[in-house]
């Protein structure tokens, strides 16, 4: 039986994430504003024609479990080799004693000049929308935030980890993350991530608050192939 987490983008988008997109039954994709990511049920041709034909722009990321060719309505424009950490369940160490900010819309420029800083993924004027995203500020300046972003049932994926720079080697975002874990599981759910199988740093870091690699994973960005030709 498949797991609920080797097709994350489609669980999520198919329940709690489903009041953020558009599309069918059987292929679904996200307000363009929130996410660039689209999923299907099953990975079909039929259903990646479906996806194209639905799909109101001409670019989306796709993830899976396995490497794939698509089919000729889509072209490859990228690829990132991913890892997908699941929490073990294990006590969390440290304490968190940064003031942790709930950010909302009146923060959606700061949390933009962070991302297009250090690029932790994608991140749009309404990824705000998947909710729970907290920050660390020093003055009036946002250096440190996370959030959450794939809700498929009994899972939470936290997203969008990234620090200012200049504000690297304090914790901030290990803190971030510890706050984000206590969320998740006192909501009765297991937090989970993805990252860059190359982003070292970051692994050691999600490894020490209890993240152990399930799988390797693939995201493409796919445009839509000129069918005039």
């Amino acid at each position: 039986m498949e797991h609920i987490l080797d097709n994350p983008a489609w669980n999520a988008m198919a329940s709690a994430n489903r009041h953020l997109t558009g599309g069918n039954d059987s292929a679904r994709y996200f307000d363009k504003a929130v996410s660039p990511f689209a999923a299907l049920r099953e990975n079909s041709p039929k259903n990646f024609l479906l996806l194209y034909d639905l799909l109101p722009r001409d670019t989306i990321l796709f993830v899976t479990p396995v490497e794939m060719e698509f089919p000729c309505q889509w072209k490859v424009a990228a690829y990132i080799h991913g890892l997908q950490m699941v929490h073990d369940g294990s006590a969390i160490p440290g304490d968190i004693a940064a003031d942790l900010v709930p950010l909302t819309r009146a923060h959606v420029p700061l949390m933009l000049e962070l991302t297009k800083l250090t690029n932790p993924g994608p991140f749009a004027e309404r990824t705000i929308d998947f909710g729970h995203y907290h920050g660390i500020f020093e003055g009036d300046k946002l250096v440190a935030m996370t959030g959450q972003r794939f809700h498929p049932p009994g899972y939470a994926e936290i997203s969008a980890v990234c620090t200012h720079p200049d504000h690297t080697g304090k914790g901030y975002a290990k803190q971030l993350m510890i706050q984000q874990i206590h969320r998740i599981r006192q909501a009765g759910e297991t937090p989970f991530l993805h990252v860059r199988y190359d982003n070292h740093r970051a692994i050691k870091v999600y490894g020490s608050l209890g993240f152990a690699t399930r799988r390797e994973v693939h995201f493409y960005v796919l445009k839509k192939a000129d069918q005039s030709a």
